[in-house]
């Protein structure tokens, strides 16, 4: 046991836990953090945001390369690829930005523990916290933040053997390029690494059981994603649940079933993408007083603290949408919360982003929310098809939808699908987190041509006064 008393324990170096750090040293605290990984970064950097974005990325150059280059009077031929180069690729930028945590840690003072960590409850006032790696040791800090994130979901009836019936770890990590894939759950990531294998030729099946994909996004987003997914190959079973999943001969014979009854279809691979969870088993937490939720997570205060006092909480383990971003803007909100100041998170201006082709993103409130809640609002919307840029781009399938207050023009919510929706959701969600308005919007200058007028265009639009719509 350590005799150093750090001013905070942080348990998990993901985008919480690391920010969380950085932060608590930047304003003079001595912080330690436990990571039961090799790496730092969590989920998000080693086998989530990070890497699926490389993946993204090198597989929609190459499907731009066989499907979207003619309109620009540009032949490719002969066209191929190298799975291995595409992952060392990838596990490349991981590095980079993993070991470029450990250099921020070094710079700022962060001292980092490679290990299991256990809570043991607090003596004196102090916590303290069992951590099981190359030696045991005990630290002890003053507070204590739990960031350990999320895990994925495992259904009864499909466990995972991380060979054929995977999770997004393992579907980031193929060695080769499988002839199927029957995707279970039409969500972000079941979406992303669907697209991921079918641009790089696997034959790719989503199965979603609710009636849209992207459950709670704008429906008629959802219903432009599907159509465009479909056209790009991928096979969309709506309303649709997986029974069961017989080994075959080659894969999986799967028993589908739906309103309209029963089929069984074939597959090589099953990717198990049905959500998340919190991941706090193993920390001790039930025998200091600390038990979860009925969905799994700990209610926390305003200031992040749990039920007891000195232990704090963030990220994917509290209530609210398990994004990267929300966990790294809680993690310096709780920390400046300890040390007195007067720091917030505005929970309605946090953006989801959903990297297909085309992209999607989302901010504020939505049009069925608003309808729940007897908001009444009016909407505005702007077509790409309308847009010189995204013309010019060859990319211009999608729209934006602005909703906004019919009688101030504050606006609620901005829905996005089309070209880098993901870069465009920032002016978006800054205008939303400032409560600004349609007007505001319409009085910015917008630089020509550029994708972002298309979003002045759909602020117009709701007071019908858009000039090009």
């Amino acid at each position: 046991m350590s005799d150093q008393i750090y001013d905070l324990l942080i348990i998990g170096a993901g985008p919480g836990g690391y920010v969380a750090a950085i932060r608590g040293a930047q304003l003079g605290l001595r912080v330690a953090v436990i990571e039961k990984r090799a790496t730092l970064g969590g989920v998000c950097l080693n086998e989530g945001c990070i890497p699926s974005k490389a993946l993204l990325e090198s597989s929609e150059q190459l499907y731009k390369m066989q499907n979207g280059l003619d309109t620009h009077g540009i032949s490719c031929e002969n066209i191929r690829f190298d799975l291995q180069r595409l992952m060392t690729r990838k596990e490349e930028i991981v590095a980079k930005l993993t070991g470029g945590i450990a250099g921020l840690f070094k710079k700022n003072k962060v001292d980092s523990f490679t290990g299991s960590a256990k809570v043991l409850g607090a003596t004196e006032g102090v916590q303290r916290v069992e951590v099981s790696g190359a030696e045991v040791l005990t630290l002890k800090g003053k507070r204590l933040l739990l960031a350990t994130g999320s895990e994925a979901i495992e259904l009864p009836h499909l466990p995972f053997d991380g060979e054929t019936i995977i999770s997004a770890r393992e579907a980031l990590a193929l060695p080769e390029v499988p002839a199927s894939m029957l995707v279970v759950g039409g969500g972000v990531i079941g979406l992303e690494m669907g697209s991921v294998w079918s641009r790089l030729g696997c034959k790719v099946s989503v199965v979603e059981m609710l009636p849209q994909l992207i459950p709670g996004t704008d429906p008629q987003i959802a219903k432009l994603l599907q159509r465009n997914l479909v056209k790009q190959g991928l096979e969309i079973r709506l309303e649709t649940k997986v029974e069961s999943a017989a080994k075959a001969k080659s894969g999986f014979d799967i028993a589908l079933s739906n309103k309209r009854g029963s089929e069984t279809v074939a597959a090589e691979i099953i990717l198990v993408a049905t959500g998340r969870r919190p991941q706090s088993a193993g920390l001790g937490l039930e025998a200091i007083g600390l038990t979860p939720n009925a969905g799994g997570f700990l209610e926390v205060d305003e200031d992040y603290q749990t039920q007891i006092a000195g232990i704090y909480a963030i990220g994917d383990l509290i209530p609210g949408p398990m994004l990267a971003h929300k966990a790294s803007d809680e993690g310096v909100v709780c920390v400046e919360r300890m040390l007195g100041q007067q720091a917030s998170l505005n929970y309605q201006a946090i953006p989801a982003v959903t990297y297909t082709h085309p992209e999607v993103a989302s901010v504020g409130r939505s049009e069925a929310g608003l309808k729940a809640d007897n908001i009444p609002f009016a909407a505005g919307k702007f077509y790409f098809a309308a847009s010189g840029r995204a013309l010019a781009m060859a990319d211009s399938e999608g729209f934006i939808k602005v909703l906004a207050d019919p009688e101030s023009g504050r606006i609620l919510g901005i829905h996005i699908i089309g070209p880098h929706a993901s870069e465009l959701i920032a002016e978006a969600t800054t205008v939303i987190n400032f409560g600004g308005s349609v007007h505001d919007m319409a009085v910015t200058c917008h630089a020509h041509p550029t994708l972002a007028e298309a979003l002045r265009e759909a602020a117009l639009a709701v007071t019908k006064e858009a000039i090009h719509a």
